[in-house]
């Protein structure tokens, strides 16, 4: 959603609360594409705090699809995020490029809701999902699950150097 800001950028004290439903279906970027399985409206606080710089503030919360780091299976990730932002609107496009602020969520008096969103949610990326905290993940021959029990692959160890320690980890699988 795209919201027009050149009216409170003209008026110096005024406030604006905005509730804004997402229009974003999913996340991209190097790690792949997931899918945005729930999401709440995004509610924003606008102040002008004068001499043209605006106070931008609002929280919300997305639920993502992501797969489990050992197993692959699809896990819900809810990942809220709380937006604090000051934007100088003195400053055209050229000038935010030249002091390397990165904000491509706005191009003139245009705010891009769903931009500044979606580089919130990156911020808050969890660095490891987990389906369970005690996931075996997958078998590496196969690729069977091995949640859903044993695959019934035969454990070698690629150098018999390892023996004894393969032998440590047959006992103790949890470690």
């Amino acid at each position: 959603m795209q919201i027009h800001l050149s009216d409170i950028a003209d008026s110096e004290g005024k406030k604006i609360q905005i509730t804004s439903e997402l229009e974003l279906k999913k996340i991209s970027f190097q790690l792949g594409e997931f899918p945005i399985l729930q999401k709440s409206p995004v509610e924003l606080t606008i102040i002008n705090t004068g001499d043209r710089v605006l106070e931008l503030e609002g929280q919300g919360n997305v639920t993502v699809g992501i797969p489990c780091d050992r197993c692959l299976e699809e896990v819900s990730v809810e990942i809220p995020y709380s937006i604090e932002r000051k934007l100088d609107m003195k400053q055209s496009d050229s000038d935010r490029v030249k002091n390397l602020d990165e904000n491509d969520y706005l191009t003139g008096m245009d705010l891009d809701v769903d931009r500044l969103v979606y580089l919130e949610v990156l911020m808050s990326w969890p660095l490891k999902v987990l389906c369970k905290d005690d996931c075996k993940g997958i078998c590496s021959q196969c690729g069977k699950n091995l949640n859903k029990g044993p695959c019934g692959c035969t454990e070698e160890p690629k150098d018999p150097r390892m023996a004894a320690i393969s032998d440590i980890f047959r006992k103790f699988k949890e470690v």
